[in-house]
């Protein structure tokens, strides 16, 4: 029943990259987008978020769950450790969806208007962002148990070069989900090519941006090439991406938007199997040399199989209700 946990806890990572990474990248392109085209980038992003930007904290919240219940020392490391990324995290949640609600729904449009729109853009650039920040410092090595201080414990843990190119990195993959996920939802030609260009220009984006991740790797002696390319299966998933970049590249000229989602999520996919998987089972690694691992540092066997049966019977119910929810949206009003 652990695997069938790990399963769990993996996916749903996953799919709040792929999910809230989309819902975060409309604020980030919406930043990043000239005046002119504020208005019609914000109408077509509401189209393509509306079915998710309420549920895709759910897999962040299941994440959560599975750590506290079946792995407290991970999670008890990781909270505290990296307090002040996860407050600023959270902050940004917060700040987010209440701009959004308030500037998409408010029954009065005042200026206030211009309060809830710079709120709801930069907190989409600091939230993915300190995401970023706590994965990378999980594995960073950066951690320290034995530390006696304050700025040692709770700064220097999370405060470093490769944890800040992940952060970037991170807002970058949103940026070109959210670019994806939009080009299905324009009403015209001149709109898809509109998004099809900032498509092209955010793959780029995140080429190079990936390539800062392992320049501040190198400079912080994380060997985060021998992790990715070091083994069979993690120097497989990145090909695969890269090759998968030549079917989206056609696919961007082709007209083809649900082509565009599945190999946008595949290449999301397999970046993130391709950095977990050499690690595995070890989920934090600590700077005295120890790692605490999903195997050795799993709760009681009881607590382990009720979670499962939980996590099992939940899917039932959740699964179908938010392909359904997707779906009605979906449908042309």
């Amino acid at each position: 029943m652990i695997y069938v946990v790990i399963v769990f806890l993996w996916t749903s990572i996953l799919l709040y990259i792929l999910l809230g990474g989309a819902d975060f990248g409309a604020g980030i392109i919406e930043l990043l987008t000239s005046k002119t085209n504020k208005p019609k980038t914000r109408k077509t992003m509401y189209k393509a978020i509306g079915p998710i930007w309420e549920a895709n904290h759910m897999w962040l919240i299941i994440a959560i769950v599975i750590l506290f219940v079946g792995f407290p020392k991970i999670y008890t490391t990781i909270s505290v450790y990296l307090h002040i990324p996860l407050v600023c995290m959270l902050l940004g949640i917060i700040a987010r969806g209440t701009a959004f609600v308030f500037r998409n729904y408010d029954a009065v449009k005042d200026d206030m208007q211009k309060v809830y729109t710079p709120i709801f853009v930069y907190s989409s650039l600091i939230t993915p962002f300190f995401l970023g920040i706590i994965a990378a410092s999980s594995v960073s090595g950066q951690i320290d148990p034995q530390a006696n201080d304050f700025l040692s414990a709770y700064v220097f843990s999370w405060l470093n070069w490769f944890s800040i190119a992940v952060g970037i990195f991170t807002v970058s993959i949103c940026g070109f989900l959210a670019t994806i996920f939009i080009i299905g939802q324009t009403d015209n030609d001149g709109d898809r090519q509109h998004f099809v260009g900032k498509a092209k220009r955010t793959i780029f984006i995140v080429m190079f941006c990936g390539i800062l991740v392992f320049i501040a790797a190198h400079a912080e002696q994380i060997p985060i090439v021998d992790w990715i390319f070091g083994d069979t299966p993690g120097l497989i998933a990145i090909i695969a991406a890269s090759i998968s970049l030549i079917f989206m590249w056609y696919a961007l000229n082709k007209d083809q938007p649900l082509l565009l989602r599945l190999l946008a999520g595949f290449q999301v996919t397999m970046i993130l199997f391709a950095a977990t998987y050499t690690h595995f089972p070890d989920i934090v690694l600590l700077k005295d040399g120890a790692n605490l691992s999903l195997l050795t540092h799993q709760g009681q066997a009881k607590t382990i199989a009720s979670l499962g049966y939980a996590l099992l019977i939940g899917s039932i119910f959740i699964l179908p209700a938010l392909g359904y929810l997707i779906y009605i949206f979906q449908q042309k009003r």
